[in-house]
C-alpha cells in the first residue's frame, strides 16, 4: 500500500476544498474486526464496512469555516479505512486495490468536509466531486 500517495492524496483534497495547508485529520487503517466493532459501537450496524468518517464538526460543502491565523489548525475529523475490506471490494469491482483506497480516502475525507450522500442529489454532487478529485491523481473510475 502506498502510504505516501493517500498522504497526498489527502493534502490535495482539503487543498482543492479550499482549506489551509494546516487543516489535520487522521486517516487510520484497521482490521476488518477492528472496523466492525466501530461500526457496531458508533453506527449500531453489524459487520466491517469499507471506510468511516467522524467529523469534529459539522461542516458544509465549499464552505471553509474561518480560522484565527494565530489559533490552533482547524482539525476536522478521522477517517477510518479497513483494507482488508477495501482489497476484496476492489477484486469485486475489477479496480485496483491502490486506486480503491484512493476512492476510500477522498470518500472519507468528503464526508469530513460535509458531503454526504443520502439523498440523490448529495450523492450525484459527492460522486462528481470524487470523480474530480481522484481524476487529478490518476485515478479513474468506472
Amino acid at each position: 500500500m502506498d502510504l505516501d500517495r493517500l498522504r497526498r492524496l489527502a493534502e490535495l483534497v482539503l487543498a482543492e476544498e479550499g482549506y489551509p495547508i494546516e487543516t489535520e485529520l487522521t486517516v487510520l487503517l484497521v482490521s476488518e474486526d477492528e472496523m466492525a466493532a466501530y461500526n457496531e459501537r458508533f453506527l449500531e450496524r453489524s459487520g466491517p464496512t469499507d471506510v468511516l468518517a467522524f467529523p469534529v464538526e459539522e461542516l458544509m460543502p465549499g464552505v471553509v469555516p474561518d480560522q484565527d491565523s494565530n489559533g490552533p489548525p482547524l482539525i476536522i475529523g478521522d477517517v477510518i479505512v479497513a483494507p482488508g475490506y477495501v482489497g476484496r471490494q476492489a477484486k469485486e469491482n475489477d479496480v485496483e486495490f491502490d486506486d480503491e483506497m484512493a476512492l476510500m480516502v477522498a470518500h472519507g475525507i468528503l464526508h469530513l468536509l460535509g458531503y454526504d450522500h443520502i439523498d440523490d442529489a448529495d450523492a450525484e454532487m459527492m460522486e462528481r466531486r470524487e470523480v474530480e478529485l481522484l481524476s487529478l491523481v490518476g485515478v479513474t473510475r468506472r
